[in-house]
């Protein structure tokens, strides 16, 4: 009788299954959000800061699929609503997670969401369908991003835009581009071939 290896979905599903080894990643990836956050500058004209927690937000998605990568961004979110000092500059709690920039907070976990399920379809490794699911990732944080810096700034979209999205697009081009060709690379470390299923 031959036993049946399932394939895994995700990177995570190359380590063996277990609860402990999933709440780790969801913690890791959440710490590693706010690790990102602290890589961060203000321009002068928006409130938005530049930070790297895109770029973490999307490889948790991809690398732990939809349930633990969204969980990761959401348990992110709550540390910092608690006090921890882990939202960008090291700040905290309830004033931002309601403030200008807390559509991109709340985007992070649906962004997650959709990369993760992406990368459960195999999205994640070729170049030429990873680029495009974090690329679709990066959309869902601007859609929620912008969308609700609109409404606290009470501004109309294009003003939006210009200080919500403009001025994030070259960093968060070369972000999403990491971390598309980083899943594929990893898979092909790991020893898995591109699956065109």
């Amino acid at each position: 009788m031959t036993t049946v290896v399932a394939e895994p979905l995700t990177l995570a599903d190359l380590l063996p299954r277990h609860r402990a080894r999933t709440v780790a990643l969801v913690v890791g990836f959440a710490l590693l959000t706010a690790l990102a956050a602290q890589i961060s500058f203000l321009l002068p004209w928006t409130p938005v800061p530049v930070t790297g927690q895109t770029f973490a937000v999307l490889l948790a998605g991809a690398t732990l699929g939809w349930r633990a990568g969204s969980a990761s961004q959401l348990l992110y979110l709550v540390l910092g609503a608690v006090g921890l000092p882990f939202y960008a500059d090291g700040l905290s709690g309830w004033k931002v997670l309601s403030g200008p920039t807390a559509g991109y907070l709340v985007g992070f976990v649906v962004a997650a969401a959709l990369v993760g399920r992406l990368a459960e379809r195999r999205q994640d490794r070729s170049l030429l369908t990873s680029v495009p699911a974090m690329l679709a990732g990066t959309a869902v944080i601007y859609l929620f991003g912008v969308t609700w810096l609109a409404h606290v700034l009470d501004v109309g979209a294009a003003t939006a835009v210009e200080k919500g999205l403009a001025p994030f697009v070259i960093g968060d081009v070369l972000k999403l581009a990491a971390a598309g060709a980083l899943l594929p690379a990893a898979w092909r470390l790991a020893g898995h071939r591109h699956d065109p299923r």
